[in-house]
């Protein structure tokens, strides 16, 4: 028995620091992404890229997200903590939070995709101006939302959590959008007056619209 005992404070004690680093995650993903927003939009002041002004939106959406997925965290780590009142109560409402935090995730997703492709089809062919700002943003962004892919991954993987699984889908997403806008504003950048810099510029746009709704779509309908 007390050898059960000190297995279950264990498990306890392990289930509680992996809860906390998860939180600790999204903390520094709203750290991290808060930023973007500002200075893509200081960037647009320079350059009116179509796939950079809708690389603005994208990242104001999905801070949105993040922020709202951290806030469920939270109210469902502090649940955890000091309440073992009704389960059955307690799970109906945390899978509520946890449906609220998807709906937040897919909704951004499909917004900013929405978006990107009316940027992409209605914007017009003027000069480019300078995309250096937002292309280094997207490089960083490459390699940041890599690594917290990674991270949320390997947090789901040591202790399931739908929220914490929600942002490693949109993490992936945001590193594979973060590429395709780098591949495009180097394009921008390295030949602004070329007819096939236009269509990578719109292709890209459209790319990761598409790729967004569908993502998007499938993280509303996920139960």
């Amino acid at each position: 028995m007390e050898q059960e005992s000190v297995e279950t404070l264990y498990q306890k004690s392990s289930d509680i620091m992996k809860q906390k680093s998860g939180e600790r995650t999204l903390l520094a993903s709203v750290l991290l992404s808060s930023p973007g927003p500002i200075v893509m939009g200081v960037s647009l002041y320079f350059g009116r890229s179509s796939t950079q002004l809708a690389d603005f939106i994208r990242r104001t959406a999905e801070l949105v997200a993040i922020i709202a997925s951290w806030i469920v965290y939270r109210i469902l780590h502090k649940r955890s903590e000091t309440e073992a009142a009704n389960c059955e109560l307690d799970s109906i409402h945390k899978n509520k939070l946890e449906r609220i935090a998807n709906l937040f995730v897919g909704a951004a997703m499909c917004l900013s995709g929405l978006v990107m492709i009316f940027i992409a089809l209605f914007s017009s062919g003027n000069e480019k101006g300078n995309v250096i700002p937002g292309l280094v943003i997207a490089v960083l962004g490459v390699i940041t939302n890599s690594w917290f892919w990674l991270r949320y991954s390997k947090l789901n993987r040591e202790k399931p959590n739908v929220i914490l699984a929600a942002q490693s889908k949109l993490y992936f997403a945001k590193s594979l959008v973060d590429t395709c806008v780098t591949i495009a504003l180097i394009f921008v950048a390295v030949a602004p007056a070329s007819q096939a810099t236009l269509y990578v510029d719109l292709g890209g746009s459209i790319v990761v619209a598409i790729y967004l709704i569908i993502n998007g779509v499938r993280q509303v309908r996920q139960r």
